[in-house]
């Protein structure tokens, strides 16, 4: 992995990475997280409730913003400072999302970047939006991937 550090980045710079949301998956994030909401869990459950079926749980589609910063963009050495979150709507087992990060704003006294956040699912409908702050990193690195 490769950064960009802070004097590379410009306004307007984007990155993107997508996701699909299965079952393990949903039963992995549970697991880390113990939120075991059986909306996310129990299909007999789902059924009953306003989604009609199972979801995935909200943060596992924003946890891809850490993973496009913390390995993409700006990449290594990135300290992710704050994220806000607004929910559109939910995301199904077999959903393929995709976020994007874009750059809004920079502070060059302090190193800050300020990026909108964005998921879609397959149909371009929007899952999620906000804005993440960052602090980007001043030194390049290139390192390899961590198993």
């Amino acid at each position: 992995m490769e950064n960009t550090v802070y004097s590379d980045i410009s306004v307007g710079q984007s990155a993107s990475q997508s996701a699909t949301l299965t079952p393990k998956a949903i039963r992995d994030f549970a697991d880390v997280t113990g939120d075991t909401n059986p909306a996310h869990l129990d299909p007999d459950f789902a059924r009953t409730t306003i989604m009609k079926d199972v979801v995935g749980h909200g943060m596992w589609s924003g946890a891809l913003f850490s993973r496009i910063l913390g390995t993409q963009f700006p990449g290594p050495g990135t300290i992710y400072l704050g994220q806000t979150f607004k929910f559109r709507r939910p995301v199904y087992v077999n959903d393929v999302i995709t976020a994007t990060v874009t750059v809004t704003k920079k502070d060059d006294a302090k190193g800050m970047v300020w990026l909108d956040t964005v998921v879609k699912n397959q149909r371009g409908e929007l899952v999620i939006e906000g804005e993440a702050t960052i602090l980007a990193p001043k030194v390049k690195f290139k390192v390899a991937r961590a198993a």
